[in-house]
Order: structure tokens, then C-alpha cells, then sequence
């Protein structure tokens, strides 16, 4: 029986007048159903972990998706985990830095930028389809006379997100600079990138690996791939006790290893992912070579 229904089961039993022994008897059981409706702090006293995200989708969104794994985390390290949610990536990596926060989900890009500024480390890495990694692709349509990076010259072209650098950096590594192109337009998810394709508004484009895999031969071609990349991670911040960040490690490690519940905690956060990795800074080296021109 869930919360809801164990309190409409009390309200349907107490409507009755009681007896000073019955309004007893009555607190007694709604202190008991409340307990098991009302979840305990984590470990009443300690301090609470905050950990911070860019709004991705709108609050409200962001906040369901991220709730059940701050609810995991809780259990597991026995501090309550709090979700403090940024409005874009350079505030979030600012928090990181300034200790505003404990533990952050960040872009490769973002990580980097919070450990040059501030010493972040990175905790895990997300994983998907059994993959700690993933590739950006430059597409054209499936009929298209493209053929090679160069003939992009004087096209147009579409990204994603204005603040996915790294979208722009795997362009200009595949040997494309950005003023060479005709036009370049950011217009928002990979959903709108295939269509503007699709729909000719674009001469060409670029996906996510698994985006792109889906339209390939429905109409989308794979002109480039770049190098495997890094993917989405967690970091902490430079400070924090290493006790936690052990306890905070292999709770993220745990995560989807068989157990449906843990299944559902890392789906809620995105459905393609299965898992956290371990992960190592080296691994981000190709990142900064990427993104190594667009340094100021």
C-alpha cells in the first residue's frame, strides 16, 4: 500500500467520535503511518552535499530527472544530497570552483574549465550502451554531392548549442575553420540539426554518435567522425573530504549493475545511459587539444 493510500485508510478509521483511549491509540498510529510516508534526513547533524547541474531542460524537468539520483546518493553516503541548479554552464562551473557546491554534472569542456580555475576532479564519467565514450559527426543528406570536409567550404552548416564548444572544435579539427563555411547557425537539440538537413535547410550538420547511427541510411549520410571523446562526467570539488568522495564514488559506480531500482535512478537522468565508469583525467587530453584554438 503507498503513502496516499495508508493515509486515507487512517482518515476512513477515525471518523468515528473516539474515546480519549481511542484518540490515543489514533495519534500513536498516525505517528507510525507518517514515519513511513515521510522520508528521514539522510544523517540528521551532517552537513549537506549540494549538487549542482545546468538547467538543460527547464527547472522542473531538470529537477525530475536529477531527484531520484539525489535520493540515491542520500541512502548511500548517508549525507542529504540537495539539488542546485544553474541557468548555464559558466555559472555551474563557477559554483564548482567557488565551493558553492560539492559535486556537479559538467560537459568534457566544463570539467576542464573547473579544474584550470579551481582544481576540480573528476568522480566518474556516464555510460552508454556500455560505452565511456562517445563521437560528434559531421552529416550531409544521403544524396548529397559532398563528399569530403573541404567541399563544406562556403555551406551552410548547423550546431547544436551556442556553449557546446566542443561541437565547433571537432569541426575546425576536422580541417574546417569556422570562417571558411558560409553561414553556421545554432539552432538548439540534434533533432533540429536532422531535420534542417533533411529538409535542405542546411548543406550539412553535426550529431551525436547515437543521432547520427539512427538516421544513417534514413535519409542522413556520415561525412566525418571525430576521435572517441569523453563523455558528460561528475565532478568534485577541490577540498572535499576524501572519505566522501570515496563513499560518493562507489554509490555512482553502483549505479545500473543489475539492480532495477538503480536502473530506474539512471535512466531518470537520461534513458541511453547505463552506468557510470571510473574515469581518469588523461582521458580528457583530446578534448584539450580540441578546444585548444578557441582558448583566449
Amino acid at each position: 500500500m503507498n503513502g496516499p493510500e495508508r493515509q486515507a485508510v487512517f482518515v476512513a478509521r477515525v471518523k468515528r467520535p473516539l474515546s480519549p483511549r481511542g484518540v490515543g491509540a489514533a495519534l500513536l498510529l498516525a505517528g507510525l503511518l507518517w514515519s513511513l510516508v515521510v522520508p528521514r534526513p539522510a544523517s540528521a547533524g551532517q552537513p549537506v552535499l549540494r549538487f549542482g547541474s545546468v538547467a538543460m531542460d527547464i527547472p522542473a524537468v531538470m529537477y525530475h530527472r536529477l531527484s531520484p539520483l539525489t535520493r540515491y546518493l542520500s541512502a548511500e553516503v548517508g549525507r542529504e544530497v540537495v539539488l542546485e541548479l544553474s541557468p548555464d554552464m559558466p555559472t555551474a562551473i563557477d559554483r564548482l570552483v567557488k565551493g558553492e557546491v560539492d559535486l556537479a554534472y559538467l560537459t568534457p569542456v566544463a570539467y576542464l574549465r573547473a579544474r584550470e580555475r579551481g582544481g576540480a576532479r573528476l568522480l566518474v564519467k556516464t555510460q552508454t550502451r556500455g560505452k565511456g565514450s562517445f563521437r560528434l559527426m559531421i552529416v550531409v543528406r544521403e544524396g548529397s554531392p559532398i563528399r569530403e570536409v573541404a567541399e563544406l567550404r562556403g555551406r551552410r552548416f548547423a550546431f547544436g548549442d551556442r556553449a557546446a564548444l566542443l561541437q565547433r572544435a571537432v569541426v575546425v579539427g576536422a580541417g574546417m575553420p569556422l570562417e571558411e563555411l558560409g553561414e553556421y547557425l545554432f539552432i538548439g537539440h540534434y533533432d533540429n540539426i536532422v531535420r534542417g538537413v533533411l529538409n535542405g535547410d542546411f548543406d550539412a550538420g553535426i550529431l551525436k554518435d547515437t543521432m547520427a547511427y539512427k538516421w544513417q541510411g534514413k535519409g542522413i549520410r556520415i561525412l566525418h567522425a571525430s576521435p572517441e571523446l569523453p563523455p558528460y562526467n561528475i565532478a568534485v570539488r577541490a577540498g572535499l573530504d576524501e572519505s566522501v568522495v570515496e563513499r560518493l564514488r562507489r554509490a555512482f559506480l553502483r549505479l545500473g549493475r543489475g539492480e532495477a531500482s538503480t536502473r530506474e535512478v539512471i535512466h531518470a537522468l537520461d534513458p541511453k545511459y547505463d552506468g557510470f565508469a571510473p574515469a581518469s583525467d588523461d582521458e580528457y587530453d583530446i578534448v584539450r587539444r580540441l578546444v585548444a584554438p578557441f582558448q583566449p
